[in-house]
């Protein structure tokens, strides 16, 4: 078999997005007909996938009119992702004066469960940077964007991370009750520090980006060799990223 991208399409799943991407462009509700018209497709094709969609809360069906239309999975994704462009946008530039000055790779990341997920990142060039990527996913307890997060979320939120610690590396901290001590630590002086635990040699430094409730809706981090990162510097570093934080905290706030 050929490695081309078209191999591997899913031809009923380009169509079912096609039919998503039409209804949702139009701005009003549409029927089945309108649809079938549009992209020349079997009515009872269409049909299927427009049930389907509406299933999955993708799209929104009306019985009395018989029309469809966006529904709420397809406008939470939406907000979900103007919402965090928005982050990235107030970052970005804290971010790239982080790493300008310390010429280390610098992280933006969310909460999804008990994993973080990269969704931005900006690289200085050095070598030995770390394995992660824009999308990746961590556990987070072993990085110290988890950490960060998990020391200013509720309670019961932050138990509920506790509760399945897998190990990344030889280092990684798998018991809940010095997990739990060591995001109290992380409260108190407002940063997490991570040496080894999720990537061997690697350290990071983590702070939370509060919304105006105080709660964790990201964090952001500096990766580096855990040997280029000496006990002063990791002060500096972490006054830094500090700052940086509760400016984009700020800037945030001020924008709701």
């Amino acid at each position: 078999m050929s490695k081309s991208g078209g191999d591997y399409i899913v031809l009923p799943v380009m169509k079912a997005l096609q039919v998503l991407d039409y209804v949702a462009r139009q701005g009003h509700d549409v029927t089945l007909t309108e649809t079938v018209q549009e992209l020349k497709l079997p009515k009872t094709t269409v049909f299927r996938y427009l049930q389907t969609l509406s299933a999955a809360q993708f799209l929104e069906h009306d019985l009395k009119r018989d029309r469809y239309g966006v529904g709420s999975k397809f406008r939470s994704l939406a907000r979900v992702d103007q919402e965090l462009q928005g982050l990235r946008d107030i970052a970005q530039p804290e971010m790239r004066t982080l790493m300008e000055t310390f010429h280390e790779t610098v992280n933006l990341a969310v909460l999804s469960e008990n994993e973080v997920v990269y969704i931005d990142m900006l690289e200085p060039g050095r070598p030995l940077r770390a394995n992660a990527r824009i999308g990746h996913r961590h556990p987070a307890h072993s990085t110290s964007l988890g950490k960060a997060m998990m020391a200013f979320l509720p309670d019961a939120d932050a138990l509920a991370l506790r509760i399945d610690l897998p190990q990344r590396t030889i280092n990684t901290l798998t018991d809940a009750d010095k997990l739990r001590r060591q995001v109290d630590d992380v409260r108190r002086r407002g940063y997490a520090i991570e040496v080894g635990e999720n990537e061997d040699g690697l350290m990071c430094i983590g702070v939370p980006i509060l919304d105006r409730t105080g709660y964790p809706v990201a964090a952001m981090s500096l990766s580096a060799p855990e040997r280029r990162m000496k006990p002063e510097l990791t002060i500096v570093a972490a006054d830094a990223l500090k700052g940086a934080a509760k400016r984009i905290s700020t800037h945030l706030s001020a924008q709701h």
